[in-house]
Protein backbone atom coordinates (compact mmCIF):
# COMPACT_ATOMS: atom_id res chain seq x y z
CA UNK A 1 0.00 0.00 0.00
CA UNK A 2 2.80 2.40 0.87
CA UNK A 3 4.51 1.59 -2.42
CA UNK A 4 1.35 2.53 -4.32
CA UNK A 5 1.08 5.73 -2.30
CA UNK A 6 4.65 6.66 -3.06
CA UNK A 7 4.26 5.76 -6.74
CA UNK A 8 1.33 8.15 -6.98
CA UNK A 9 3.62 11.11 -6.49
CA UNK A 10 3.29 14.25 -4.34
CA UNK A 11 -0.40 14.78 -5.14
CA UNK A 12 -1.24 11.74 -3.06
CA UNK A 13 -0.70 13.83 0.06
CA UNK A 14 -3.56 16.30 -0.59
CA UNK A 15 -5.71 13.35 -1.62
CA UNK A 16 -4.91 11.63 1.67
CA UNK A 17 -5.81 14.80 3.58
CA UNK A 18 -9.09 15.08 1.67
CA UNK A 19 -9.96 11.47 2.44
CA UNK A 20 -9.37 11.98 6.17
CA UNK A 21 -11.47 15.16 6.24
CA UNK A 22 -14.26 13.53 4.23
CA UNK A 23 -14.36 10.47 6.48
CA UNK A 24 -14.46 12.67 9.58
CA UNK A 25 -17.34 14.72 8.19
CA UNK A 26 -19.31 11.61 7.20
CA UNK A 27 -18.97 10.01 10.63
CA UNK A 28 -19.82 13.28 12.43
CA UNK A 29 -22.86 13.99 10.24
CA UNK A 30 -24.22 10.45 10.67
CA UNK A 31 -24.16 11.04 14.41
CA UNK A 32 -25.42 14.63 14.32
CA UNK A 33 -28.25 14.04 11.84
CA UNK A 34 -29.87 11.06 13.50
CA UNK A 35 -33.61 11.60 13.87
CA UNK A 36 -33.57 10.83 17.60
CA UNK A 37 -30.98 13.50 18.33
CA UNK A 38 -32.48 16.19 16.07
CA UNK A 39 -36.22 15.72 16.71
CA UNK A 40 -36.98 13.44 19.68
CA UNK A 41 -40.48 12.08 19.30
CA UNK A 42 -41.49 12.62 22.93
CA UNK A 43 -40.24 16.20 23.32
CA UNK A 44 -43.41 17.96 22.16
CA UNK A 45 -45.55 15.91 24.57
CA UNK A 46 -43.22 16.73 27.45
CA UNK A 47 -43.35 20.44 26.68
CA UNK A 48 -47.14 20.39 26.44
CA UNK A 49 -47.24 18.76 29.87
CA UNK A 50 -44.94 21.45 31.28
CA UNK A 51 -47.11 24.20 29.83
CA UNK A 52 -50.28 22.57 31.12
CA UNK A 53 -48.84 22.44 34.65
CA UNK A 54 -47.42 25.99 34.38
CA UNK A 55 -43.91 24.74 35.16
CA UNK A 56 -42.17 26.54 32.30
CA UNK A 57 -39.62 28.99 33.63
CA UNK A 58 -36.27 30.31 32.42
CA UNK A 59 -34.37 27.27 33.65
CA UNK A 60 -36.82 24.89 32.02
CA UNK A 61 -36.60 26.80 28.74
CA UNK A 62 -32.81 26.64 28.85
CA UNK A 63 -32.94 22.87 29.33
CA UNK A 64 -35.38 22.52 26.45
CA UNK A 65 -33.26 24.71 24.15
CA UNK A 66 -30.12 22.70 24.95
CA UNK A 67 -31.92 19.39 24.59
CA UNK A 68 -31.88 19.15 20.79
CA UNK A 69 -32.35 21.23 17.62
CA UNK A 70 -36.10 20.70 17.96
CA UNK A 71 -35.89 21.88 21.56
CA UNK A 72 -34.12 25.05 20.45
CA UNK A 73 -36.94 25.83 18.02
CA UNK A 74 -39.74 25.07 20.46
CA UNK A 75 -38.10 27.02 23.28
CA UNK A 76 -37.92 30.08 21.00
CA UNK A 77 -41.65 29.84 20.45
CA UNK A 78 -42.53 29.27 24.10
CA UNK A 79 -40.63 32.42 25.08
CA UNK A 80 -43.23 34.39 23.14
CA UNK A 81 -46.23 32.37 24.23
CA UNK A 82 -47.84 35.44 25.79
CA UNK A 83 -47.41 37.58 22.66
CA UNK A 84 -49.77 35.68 20.42
CA UNK A 85 -49.55 33.16 17.60
CA UNK A 86 -47.82 35.44 15.09
CA UNK A 87 -45.03 36.31 17.50
CA UNK A 88 -44.53 32.62 18.32
CA UNK A 89 -44.36 31.66 14.65
CA UNK A 90 -41.92 34.46 13.88
CA UNK A 91 -39.55 33.44 16.68
CA UNK A 92 -39.85 29.79 15.67
CA UNK A 93 -39.00 30.62 12.06
CA UNK A 94 -35.96 32.64 13.14
CA UNK A 95 -34.72 29.82 15.36
CA UNK A 96 -35.51 27.33 12.60
CA UNK A 97 -33.28 29.13 10.12
CA UNK A 98 -30.39 28.90 12.57
CA UNK A 99 -31.06 25.22 13.27
CA UNK A 100 -31.27 24.31 9.57
CA UNK A 101 -27.98 26.11 8.98
CA UNK A 102 -26.40 24.05 11.75
CA UNK A 103 -27.83 20.82 10.33
CA UNK A 104 -26.05 21.56 7.06
CA UNK A 105 -22.72 22.22 8.75
CA UNK A 106 -19.68 20.82 6.91
CA UNK A 107 -21.75 19.70 3.92
CA UNK A 108 -20.25 22.42 1.71
CA UNK A 109 -16.80 21.14 2.64
CA UNK A 110 -17.84 17.58 1.79
CA UNK A 111 -19.23 18.76 -1.55
CA UNK A 112 -16.00 20.62 -2.28
CA UNK A 113 -13.97 17.48 -1.58
CA UNK A 114 -16.25 15.51 -3.91
CA UNK A 115 -15.46 17.98 -6.69
CA UNK A 116 -11.76 18.65 -6.20
CA UNK A 117 -10.50 15.09 -5.60
CA UNK A 118 -11.18 13.89 -9.16
CA UNK A 119 -9.63 17.14 -10.40
CA UNK A 120 -6.52 16.52 -8.30
CA UNK A 121 -6.42 13.01 -9.75
CA UNK A 122 -6.70 14.47 -13.24
CA UNK A 123 -3.88 16.87 -12.45
CA UNK A 124 -1.80 13.87 -11.37
CA UNK A 125 -2.60 12.22 -14.69
CA UNK A 126 -1.42 15.28 -16.60
CA UNK A 127 1.77 15.54 -14.56
CA UNK A 128 2.45 11.83 -14.99
CA UNK A 129 1.98 12.00 -18.75
CA UNK A 130 4.21 15.07 -18.97
CA UNK A 131 6.86 13.08 -17.13
CA UNK A 132 6.41 10.18 -19.56
CA UNK A 133 6.82 12.40 -22.62
CA UNK A 134 9.82 14.11 -21.06
CA UNK A 135 11.47 10.74 -20.55
CA UNK A 136 10.62 9.72 -24.11
CA UNK A 137 12.17 12.93 -25.42
CA UNK A 138 15.39 12.34 -23.48
CA UNK A 139 15.77 8.55 -23.57
CA UNK A 140 13.43 7.28 -26.26
CA UNK A 141 11.01 4.39 -25.77
CA UNK A 142 13.55 1.60 -25.57
CA UNK A 143 13.33 1.06 -21.79
CA UNK A 144 9.77 0.52 -20.49
CA UNK A 145 11.01 0.67 -16.91
CA UNK A 146 11.90 4.32 -17.32
CA UNK A 147 8.38 5.11 -18.53
CA UNK A 148 6.56 3.13 -15.86
CA UNK A 149 7.04 5.77 -13.15
CA UNK A 150 5.11 8.46 -14.98
CA UNK A 151 2.42 6.05 -16.14
CA UNK A 152 1.96 4.69 -12.61
CA UNK A 153 1.69 8.19 -11.20
CA UNK A 154 -0.95 9.07 -13.79
CA UNK A 155 -3.09 6.00 -13.14
CA UNK A 156 -2.76 5.88 -9.36
CA UNK A 157 -3.66 9.52 -8.74
CA UNK A 158 -6.65 9.29 -11.08
CA UNK A 159 -7.95 6.14 -9.40
CA UNK A 160 -7.38 7.61 -5.93
CA UNK A 161 -9.12 10.88 -6.76
CA UNK A 162 -12.17 9.05 -8.11
CA UNK A 163 -12.20 6.63 -5.17
CA UNK A 164 -12.47 9.57 -2.77
CA UNK A 165 -14.65 11.88 -4.87
CA UNK A 166 -17.41 9.40 -5.76
CA UNK A 167 -18.24 8.33 -2.18
CA UNK A 168 -17.94 11.95 -1.00
CA UNK A 169 -20.48 13.02 -3.62
CA UNK A 170 -22.84 10.19 -2.66
CA UNK A 171 -22.71 11.09 1.02
CA UNK A 172 -23.08 14.80 0.25
CA UNK A 173 -26.31 14.14 -1.68
CA UNK A 174 -27.53 11.75 1.01
CA UNK A 175 -26.97 14.23 3.84
CA UNK A 176 -28.59 17.04 1.84
CA UNK A 177 -31.71 14.92 1.51
CA UNK A 178 -31.57 14.01 5.17
CA UNK A 179 -31.39 17.66 6.19
CA UNK A 180 -34.43 18.40 4.02
CA UNK A 181 -36.42 15.58 5.61
CA UNK A 182 -35.45 16.65 9.11
CA UNK A 183 -36.39 20.25 8.30
CA UNK A 184 -39.90 19.13 7.34
CA UNK A 185 -40.17 17.12 10.55
CA UNK A 186 -39.06 20.09 12.66
CA UNK A 187 -41.64 22.32 10.98
CA UNK A 188 -44.39 19.78 11.62
CA UNK A 189 -43.53 19.49 15.31
CA UNK A 190 -43.35 23.26 15.73
CA UNK A 191 -46.69 23.87 14.00
CA UNK A 192 -48.28 21.10 16.05
CA UNK A 193 -47.11 22.69 19.30
CA UNK A 194 -48.26 26.19 18.30
CA UNK A 195 -51.69 24.91 17.26
CA UNK A 196 -52.03 22.88 20.47
CA UNK A 197 -51.12 25.87 22.65
CA UNK A 198 -53.47 28.25 20.87
CA UNK A 199 -56.28 25.66 20.91
CA UNK A 200 -55.80 25.24 24.64
CA UNK A 201 -55.98 28.98 25.19
CA UNK A 202 -59.16 29.21 23.16
CA UNK A 203 -60.72 26.42 25.21
CA UNK A 204 -59.75 28.24 28.41
CA UNK A 205 -61.22 31.51 27.19
CA UNK A 206 -64.39 29.75 26.07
Amino acid sequence: MFELFRAGGPLMWPLLLCSIVALTIVVERFWALSATSVAPVDLVAKIKDLIATAEVDADQLKLVANHSPLGEILAAGIKNITHGRDAMKESIEEAGRHVVHELGRYLNALGTIAVICPLIGLLGTVIGMIRVFTVITVSGVGDPGILSGGISEALITTATGLSIGIPALMFHRYFKGRVNRLTVRLEQHAVHLVDAIRAGEEDDSG
